[in-house]
């Protein structure tokens, strides 16, 4: 019996940045385009022989924008994963889009290769926020790229929402929210801003909804989506039954996957490596993966009460034989204000809690800390 292996390969170019983007990304570079996926090829071949006793089940087409290649360049990506490694009948393929490059051609293409699931960046359905965030699409043609994917027989659609926007009122991200919702996505991953210094919009410093307001409106959208039959599996994560992200969720369960690309991370082999974000060095083969030290058993704690399952005690104390009696004592006080479910041995944060998840988790891990 083979374990389940994922796959990351990251595009790191874009059409044009957007102005919040922190991610390692570069604008244009078309030059480069051919090099890299070549490249990328070539690596993705090296490391098969160490993934011989593994199949394949997820792979995950991330950026940057994998959409600005085109078809016949992620077809020879997924070529030669293909040729390199056993892919399962049912794998996840995901590839991340932006509606301006979504042409029919592009769709077909992808559709043809193997991809079954696209994951639209759409952050919006008002055309003022759009232009402020950068981004180069109104929603009229998201829209169309929407239908366009459908019409290429894709039957597992994701798409982006941001909120907690500069100027943002509760009745605008009502407005996006049922505007996205009546595409009718199998999945919708929605992010409140956070705004990196190190960007344009950071470098605007721009005022943002108090932190009341966004609670709200963190809130409202959990509504919105419970009232349209959506799961709540993960604090940023909504998906209609038997659509959970498969290749996303395997990060929440350490389960593991390689990356390939300038800024990709793995978790394969009880290592933890990183490749450093430099386009330049990781063409000419100088940058390699670079080993990261992960605490385990406070990184399972952190993830999983990020998701709707959250952790289980016994589990934890099994595999990191550890006590679970300090993270006990943390997460007991806030069943009874609401923001904690226990049930057997199953703690989980409630949609309340999910609000306060970055305090919970500092407490949770200090506690840890504090016992070992």
């Amino acid at each position: 019996m083979k374990n389940n292996l994922g796959l990351y390969v990251h595009i790191p170019f874009c059409a044009a940045k957007c102005a919040y983007c922190d991610f390692y990304s570069l604008a244009g570079a078309q030059g480069q385009w051919d090099a890299y996926t070549a490249a990328l090829c070539a690596r993705i071949g090296q490391w098969s022989a160490r993934c011989s006793a593994y199949t394949v089940d997820t792979v995950y087409l991330g950026g940057g924008t994998p959409s600005v290649l085109g078809a016949s360049r992620l077809t020879d990506i997924l070529y030669a994963i293909r040729q390199n490694y056993v892919l399962a009948d049912d794998a996840e393929i995901t590839c991340e889009a932006n509606p301006d490059s979504m042409t029919q051609e592009f769709l077909t293409g992808i559709r043809a290769a193997g991809v079954n699931r696209l994951s639209m960046g759409i952050q919006s359905a008002d055309d003022t926020e759009l232009k402020m965030l950068g981004r180069i699409h109104t929603f009229a043609q998201a829209q169309e790229a929407f239908a366009r994917a459908r019409a290429a027989g894709f039957d597992n659609l994701s798409v982006d929402l941001m909120y907690a926007l500069p100027g943002q009122t509760m009745d605008g991200l009502d407005r996006s929210i049922r505007s996205l919702l009546a595409l009718q996505p199998e999945h919708l991953s929605c992010y409140g801003l956070t705004v990196e210094p190190d960007t344009p919009l950071g470098r605007a410093n721009p005022v943002l909804p108090d932190e009341d307001t966004q609670a709200d409106m963190y809130l409202m959208l959990c509504d919105r989506m419970r009232e349209a039959g959506y799961e709540h599996y993960e604090i940023s994560n909504f998906a209609r039954p038997g659509f959970r992200s498969r290749h996303n969720s395997r990060y929440w369960k350490q389960e593991p996957y390689l990356g390939f690309g300038p800024g990709a991370h793995s978790d394969f082999d009880g290592r933890r490596l990183e490749t450093p974000r430099s386009l330049d060095r990781w063409l000419t083969g100088e940058l390699t993966e670079e080993d990261t030290d992960i605490d385990r058993a406070s990184e399972y704690l952190m993830l999983a009460l990020r998701t709707s399952d959250g952790v289980d005690a016994v589990w934890y104390e099994t595999a990191f034989e550890r006590d679970f009696t300090p993270v006990a004592r943390v997460l007991q006080p806030l069943v009874r204000a609401g923001y904690v479910k226990h049930t057997d041995s199953r703690w989980s944060l409630t949609e309340t809690g999910f609000l306060l998840s970055n305090r919970i988790l500092v407490s949770v891990l200090e506690a840890v800390e504090s016992s070992t």
